[in-house]
């Protein structure tokens, strides 16, 4: 007997942030977060701007328009950032 294997991508149902903290309720109803710190990108928003992400790609995607930064649901996952550079 074989078995199949499928994987699939990471989706969320929502996602939201938390002061600092960005969360995503993935659709096998795990919830996931990171500290935006954790990203180059997102370290230097706003909690005002953090607080604007939507999901985009049928919830593959993380996307904040005003500072033009996407994440991957998957990426969120498998804890995989942009790093922030050290000094």
């Amino acid at each position: 007997m074989s078995t199949i294997h499928e994987e699939t991508e990471a989706a969320a149902t929502r996602a939201w942030t938390e002061g600092r903290m960005v969360y995503v309720e993935l659709t096998d109803q795990r919830i996931i977060g990171f500290p935006a710190n954790r990203s180059r990108w997102l370290k230097e928003a706003s909690e005002v701007e953090l607080a604007e992400v939507r999901l985009e790609v049928g919830g593959t995607a993380l996307r904040w328009e005003s500072l033009d930064e996407d994440i991957s649901v998957e990426g969120v996952v498998a804890g995989r950032f942009q790093l922030p550079p050290t000094p």
